[in-house]
């Protein structure tokens, strides 16, 4: 690395220079729009070619820009793969309070370091890539599923609750922590009750558990999933089921928790028995249930707010994972009022 700064002008010139190009490359996801976020993030200009990238400008935004790429090598040469989201943290992180203040959120901020990203890693195996959290709200998300017995998941489609709650439960069974997985989540979707479907218990419920079976094929080789639900080491089943059981060592994951009734909601959370731990996930803002005051998720929100070994995890639209537009979605949404205001859950550290 090589720095040249004229003192005169207070103008600096860095030059970083990597192995090869493909390495320079993945630290900015092969996405020359990314570079073109970082000149106008810290108004500078950068020049990349080959195997070497250069940064020009002011000399204290010039060192900015250049501790973003330190923090995204690290990130890499633990293994980690950079996104647009691991981006836009190193930019957070590089840019410090200033940042804090101009984003008006700083959860980017505030959550921790792309080394703390990069050393979180769940699950892995030859051929399927370990999960790591993407987000400063992911990266909050998972440490709160590490400490707390009860973690509400809260948010907006996309930003990961159910996927990165499922990649915890299942390195929990890997390490033997606890004895097997639960997902579920309500049929509201149905109408109707189950029993009035045609076909078998799994024929009835599979349309609305599949997004949990897609989440549990795209962590797990094939055959490996299908080995532990035959062993019923991980069941998926609709919440109505749950009721009149208690699960001793078990991870238990409610998703579209949203649309649990409050009936369904104090049925789901007393399940708990000895040595188990209990997720729930959901969007307030977007409830089915008619009238929408019945939502359970909504009662717990304000009812456990405070209780002791529970916390409440927010994410909002910078957390989004998925295609770049579904956050521009909702950002849109928000701005027009279409949806319900969201109720804000009380977040405990």
């Amino acid at each position: 690395m090589e720095t040249q700064v004229d003192k005169t002008s207070n103008q600096a010139s860095e030059t970083l220079t990597f192995e090869n190009p493909h390495f320079l490359q993945s630290l900015f996801a092969n996405d020359l729009g990314l570079l073109k976020q970082l000149e106008e993030y810290f108004s500078v200009k950068v020049i990349t070619r080959d195997g070497w990238l250069k940064i020009e400008g002011d000399v204290g935004k010039v060192l900015k820009a250049k501790s973003v790429f330190e923090a995204l090598e690290s990130v890499r040469r633990k293994g980690g793969e950079i996104g647009a989201h691991t981006f836009r943290l190193a930019m957070e992180q590089a840019q410090g309070s200033d940042g804090e203040e101009r984003d008006g959120k700083a959860g980017l901020v505030r959550a921790g370091s792309l080394d703390e990203l990069a050393d979180l890693r769940l699950l892995g195996s030859a051929t399927k890539a370990p999960v790591m959290p993407r987000t400063g709200g992911q990266l909050k998300y998972l440490k709160a599923l590490q400490q707390y017995e009860v973690v509400f998941g809260l948010g907006p489609a996309g930003t990961g609750k159910t996927f990165l709650a499922m990649a915890h439960a299942l390195q929990q069974l890997k390490d033997r922590k606890i004895d097997r997985i639960i997902m579920t989540r309500p049929a509201v979707e149905a109408g109707e009750a189950l029993g009035f479907l045609p076909g078998d218990l799994q024929e009835k419920v599979f349309p609305y558990l599949r997004p949990l079976y897609d989440a549990l094929y795209e962590m797990l080789e094939a055959d490996e999933a299908q080995k532990l639900i035959d062993k019923n080491l991980i069941e998926v089943a609709p919440l109505a089921y749950m009721r009149g059981r208690t699960l001793n060592r078990a991870y238990v994951i409610l998703d579209e928790g949203q649309n649990a009734t409050k009936e369904q909601m104090l049925m789901f959370l007393t399940r708990l028995g000895e040595e188990s731990k209990c997720v729930v996930t959901g969007d307030p803002s977007q409830i089915d249930l008619r009238p929408r005051n019945q939502s359970g998720l909504l009662e717990a929100m304000e009812l456990l707010r405070e209780t002791e070994g529970i916390t409440f995890a927010q994410f909002d639209r910078s957390d989004v994972v998925r295609h770049p537009v579904v956050e521009r979605i909702i950002a849109a949404y928000e701005k027009r009022g279409e949806g319900e205001p969201r109720m804000d859950a009380n977040k405990r550290e």
